[in-house]
């Protein structure tokens, strides 16, 4: 059973090797090959799930078996085992459901090159989800916004480089934030493995020295991590990075790289800065005040939205918003639900793109609401997805997006302060505009059949209808059956601390 402890490094240097293999291969073989890697992750981030349970704590792996500061360490708990499945799950997911329109939007001499930034990608996730190492963790972040920013371009026209031209220069001024506040850390405490750095502030915090420097260094952590998840206002790029890309990239950007932000954030608060000194910097504060704004502008963004596609990547700006509103309360159950928050999001947002291409598809590539009437009879598997994550996106019950709202609400009631009232107010307001623009979407794709894209020949393809059957039923798991995943949360977060 010890073996289990390799996977982890096994699986990120198998993607990144995976991701140089690929360069030289045919387009046929590089997608074997990527969709043959993804499913032995699955496999390997289950097995350390399964043995992370059974064990009841987590494990540290050293590279080369070097200890500190010569050797780097991976960390892997229950936590990053649910996280890293979950990931690996929904990439393969978003690649099956898109595959066919790879074909059309991608130059066939492009399409290897594809599978490779997809390799790289999984490669940067799973690195971000495992390692006990600071400055790795940035290494990675720099390989993941390589790779996202690729992702979008790839299609080369000019709405998609514009896209990707936006998207670098807002991710790589969080990334800049981010150096500087590791750079400055490290000149704090001298150390870059995220346990020693946590003795270190608990030290400084104990005798109150550079609290100045140390709340500098939370905030431009916090800060670089909060434009790279696009939290609002940092989300200027996110609408038109999601809606000019392909369906798998906008499906997997929207659903993994930022949510793998974010995860690395909760890292940082629990397992390099402390729980207690963070929420003491008062930055959670600022995560509330942001998150609740975004909860609403996106909201009322999306409303204003005549293009699908748009429609669903402002709804990430409020969705995004919800998480670090959860943040922002400075508590665990406020932690719980915004980790929750990210499987259902991811779930359901990666969902949506796929099926929003899906309705395109039948409706002579258009996005506007005009032109996708009666998409939902024309390509019936997508109407059914896009309608179950609209439901989701509302928080009906039954439905994942209705557990992560609940459990935010029993957050906010925990609080017993200003929070309390501010978050239950724009919870119910958020929540009516979500209904107002994810229910006209619905109505309108059901609407009378538009006769000049009636195609009674129309076939939907195997790979994308069973990619649509898993991500229905996910979100039924999650909305139906959440207890076993909610209490995989709190005892990853237990072990983080």
């Amino acid at each position: 059973m010890d073996f289990i402890r390799n996977f982890p490094f096994f699986c990120i240097v198998l993607a990144l090797s995976t991701g140089v293999i690929s360069s030289v291969l045919k387009p046929k073989a590089a997608k074997a090959l990527s969709f043959s890697l993804i499913s032995l992750s699955i496999l390997a981030s289950l097995g350390v799930l399964i043995y992370t349970v059974q064990t009841g704590e987590a494990f540290v792996y050293m590279m080369g078996h070097f200890p500190a500061p010569w050797g780097n360490e991976i960390r892997a708990g229950v936590m990053e085992g649910v996280m890293a499945l979950f990931f690996s799950v929904i990439m393969l997911l978003s690649l099956l459901g898109g595959e066919k329109y790879l074909k059309v939007d991608i130059e066939e001499p492009k399409q290897n090159l594809y599978f490779v930034l997809v390799d790289l990608l999984l490669s940067s996730l799973l690195a971000l989800v495992y390692t006990n190492d600071l400055f790795t963790a940035y290494v990675f972040v720099e390989i993941n916004t390589i790779a996202a920013g690729g992702l979008i371009m790839i299609r080369s026209n000019g709405h998609s480089m514009l896209a990707a031209t936006k998207y670098m220069i807002m991710s790589l001024l969080g990334s800049g934030l981010l150096l500087i506040g590791i750079t400055l850390q490290y000149d704090l405490t001298g150390h870059l493995l995220m346990s020693n750095i946590q003795e270190s502030v608990g030290e400084l915090a104990a005798h109150g020295a550079y609290t100045v420097p140390l709340t500098v260094i939370i905030g431009l952590i916090s800060g670089g991590i909060a434009i790279k998840s696009a939290l609002f206002p940092f989300h200027t790029w996110l609408s038109d990075a999601y809606g000019f890309s392909t369906a798998s990239s906008a499906a997997i950007l929207s659903s993994l790289v930022s949510k793998a932000y974010i995860f690395l954030l909760i890292k940082i608060v629990y397992r390099v800065i402390g729980t207690e000194v963070f929420w003491s910097s008062k930055i959670t504060n600022v995560f509330f005040v942001l998150g609740v704004a975004g909860m609403l502008f996106g909201s009322v963004s999306a409303i204003k939205e005549r293009d699908m596609r748009r429609m669903i990547a402002f709804s990430s700006v409020a969705q995004i918003g919800y998480i670090y509103m959860g943040l922002g309360f400075g508590t665990q159950l406020g932690v719980t639900a915004a980790v929750f928050h990210i499987f259902s999001h991811a779930a359901t947002k990666s969902m949506l793109f796929v099926a929003c291409r899906g309705l395109s598809e039948v409706s002579g590539n258009k996005k506007d609401f005009s032109n996708l009437k009666g998409a939902g009879f024309r390509n019936k598997i997508a109407g059914v997805a896009f309608t179950v994550g609209a439901l989701s996106m509302v928080g009906v019950p039954l439905f994942a997006g209705f557990i992560s709202k609940l459990y935010l609400t029993s957050a906010a009631l925990e609080t017993m302060s200003v929070k309390m009232e501010v978050a239950l107010i724009v919870l119910a307001i958020s929540t009516i505009l979500n209904a107002l623009y994810f229910i006209r979407a619905v109505i309108s794709i059901y609407t009378p059949r538009n006769e000049k894209y009636r195609d009674a020949a129309f076939k939907p393809g195997v790979t994308f209808c069973a990619g649509m059957v898993c991500f229905i039923l996910i979100n039924f798991a999650l909305g139906l059956a959440s207890n076993p995943l909610i209490k995989a949360i709190e005892l990853g977060l237990r072990m983080f601390s």
